[in-house]
């Protein structure tokens, strides 16, 4: 199918549906968590069409809060955080059924659900990713670290597919690519967060591989060993990006300067690692706000030329 093709999408969208009374809050609400906890991406999303900009922040509105369960310190149990999660999900499940939630998060996510026709498994395997996080704090091969990416990242890309649209199927198979990037970049981004919470994403396959001991993270000792292990994980998630960005011309022609933008931004959180000679312990790297903007603004001007 060529990319001059039918966008494929629902045609069940209410004019303007993010301002009926009964929902502004929940789409506020939403709108408010994407632009904290997700700054690149509400940066990349704020060039969607307003409908599927507003459903973008009820989609990651939906996951971060659904992230957010386990990711924020509190004082629970474990099973008081799992109870918390079946909850979100028996709540998901029924919301599904009826289209409509008096869940704060949930009220929003429900109608954009319906209308983009957005499979409930998405939303169940995110959760499925977030028990996931409460059980392990290490995987030991990248498969095992695969399933877990595609659980928290992917199936936010599957469902942002539902939104913007697509003209081939195949489109599904690019965001799955993509999402893994993303949180394979996040994970290279935050080693040293999280090995200060005991959690190691990285494959214990690849350690040994390399000849890298868990204590070497856990000390911050970066060797040449690290280095090479570092610079081989930043390469995977490069090669995820190829991938992913086979499907940016399978979408419509708005989605794909926020998608273009969002690859982009993303992969240059890798760069800042690239610059660091994959030294994971100087900090968080970031992308600044002038180079989103740069990014953004050659991104659209790309698409609208040569697109």
């Amino acid at each position: 199918m060529s990319t001059t093709d039918t966008i494929i999408t629902t045609t069940e969208i209410r004019p303007q549906y993010w301002r009926e009374p009964e929902l502004r809050i929940a789409f506020e609400m939403a709108r408010r968590i994407t632009a904290h906890f997700a700054k690149s991406f509400y940066f990349s999303a704020s060039i969607f069409p307003t409908d599927r900009r507003w459903a973008t922040y009820a989609v990651y509105g939906f996951c971060r809060y659904a992230d957010n369960l386990i990711d924020c310190p509190r004082n629970r149990t474990k099973e008081e955080l799992y109870a918390e999660v079946e909850a979100l999900r028996q709540e998901l499940i029924i919301s599904f059924r009826t289209g409509e939630s008096e869940h704060p998060i949930m009220r929003a996510f429900a109608p954009v659900a319906t209308m983009y026709k957005i499979d409930i498994e998405y939303a169940l395997d995110m959760l499925r990713g977030v028990t996931m996080d409460m059980e392990q704090s290490r995987y030991q091969t990248f498969d095992e670290l695969y399933v877990f990416c595609y659980r928290v990242a992917s199936v936010v890309g599957l469902m942002m597919t539902c939104v913007m649209g697509y003209k081939d199927k195949s489109a599904f198979g690019y965001a799955e690519k993509m999402g893994v990037a993303m949180q394979l970049t996040n994970i290279l981004r935050d080693i040293q967060e999280d090995k200060n919470m005991g959690r190691i994403y990285l494959p214990l396959e690849d350690l040994d591989r390399f000849g890298v001991d868990e204590t070497d993270i856990l000390r911050e000792r970066f060797s040449p060993e690290l280095q090479k292990m570092m610079k081989f994980q930043v390469e995977r998630a490069h090669h995820y990006y190829d991938e992913g960005d086979k499907g940016i011309p399978l979408l419509p022609k708005e989605s794909q300067y926020a998608i273009s933008s969002a690859s982009k931004i993303y992969r240059g959180i890798l760069r800042k690692i690239e610059e660091r000679d994959y030294n994971p312990f100087l900090g968080r790297v970031f992308v600044p706000q002038r180079k989103k903007m740069q990014i953004l603004a050659r991104e659209v001007l790309r698409t609208k030329i040569f697109g």
